[in-house]
Parts: C-alpha cells; sequence; structure tokens
C-alpha cells in the first residue's frame, strides 16, 4: 500500500496571451504629402494583479519619418505613447493566489501596421502581443513507497586496489622534481 507526501511548488498556474492593437492620431502643424517610415521603440512594461485582473501598464516611443511641401522636405514625428491593458487569466482552482508572481513577456514587439494621412493629421496603429503567465505555490501529491529498496553490497578485489596504488607511486619523485 502506499503513503502519500505533499510537496509545495512553484509552478505556472495560469497562462495566456492577446495581441493589443491601438490606433493613434497626431495633428501635423505642417500638411504632411508622404509617410516614408514608421518604428516603434523603446517598449518597457510591468504587470501587476488588480482584484482578479492582471493590469499591464506599458510606453513605446513611435518615430514616424514623413515628407511635406510637396515632397521637398522632411520631418520625423517622436512620440511617447502610454498603454494600460487589463486581461483576465484562468488560474488553476488548487492554487494559492496570495503569493503568485506575474510574468509579463512582449511575444510580438509592438510594430506599426498601418500609417495613413487625414488632411493635416497622421494616423497609425500599433500592434503587438503579450504573454502573461502566473507563477504561484501549488501542492503535488507523491506515492511514497513502503519498503525502502535494499542496499547493494560493494566489494571490492584486493588485487586491483594493489595494483592502482603501485601504478600511483612514483619511486624517484623527489630526484625527478630537483633535477
Amino acid at each position: 500500500m502506499a503513503n502519500y507526501k505533499e510537496i509545495v511548488t512553484k509552478a505556472v498556474i495560469g497562462k495566456g496571451k492577446k495581441t493589443f492593437s491601438t490606433t493613434n492620431e497626431k495633428l501635423m502643424d505642417k500638411k504632411p504629402s508622404t509617410i516614408l517610415g514608421c518604428w516603434v521603440i523603446n517598449h518597457t512594461f510591468r504587470g501587476s494583479r488588480q482584484n482578479n485582473s492582471i493590469v499591464i501598464d506599458g510606453t513605446y516611443d513611435v518615430n514616424i519619418w514623413y515628407s511635406y511641401d510637396n515632397d521637398t522636405k522632411t520631418d520625423v514625428l517622436k512620440e511617447t505613447n502610454t498603454y494600460q491593458e487589463i486581461v483576465n487569466i484562468r488560474r488553476r482552482e488548487d492554487s494559492d493566489t496570495d503569493n503568485e508572481e506575474i510574468i509579463v513577456r512582449s511575444l510580438k514587439q509592438p510594430s506599426c501596421v498601418k500609417v495613413d494621412i487625414d488632411n493635416n493629421k497622421i494616423v497609425y496603429t500599433i500592434e503587438k502581443e503579450l504573454g502573461i503567465e502566473l507563477v504561484g505555490d501549488l501542492k503535488v501529491k507523491i506515492a511514497i513507497n513502503e519498503e525502502e529498496d535494499p542496499w547493494d553490497e560493494i566489494v571490492e578485489d584486493p588485487e586491483k586496489v594493489e595494483e592502482t596504488i603501485d601504478e600511483e607511486v612514483k619511486e624517484n619523485f623527489i630526484n625527478e622534481e630537483i633535477i
């Protein structure tokens, strides 16, 4: 008959990923003619717990290179965007939610998927994918066998022990080191 023991360990108790899309617009002083490029850099974020939800706060910088004055001059729109995403992650029923750790990963870095010019406005859409893991204490039951495995008897062959000792001894050790 098996006996059971409980082990408390850290384990992933909830996991999920979600793609977020945000559209922003910026009114420009100069009327843009053409969009020449868009880059998203300096993405930082962190997750925290708020009631039964996970709140992810983050920022990223958007640089949009555009031409104006009938494509004769260029400039770069530099803008820092902040965001707050709220997600619900399903947890295991038998997990302890008091001591959970929230791990947020960027599975797909924010990137500009669409940029348009609307009169004097630049309208751009940023897309990102975040993965969230909840790590917490979890109890695992394991079966313990009542009978212990027997010990094997270790028998050494006396001749082999003497051979290894003889091979290791250098009779002229002192004389070799001095010369």
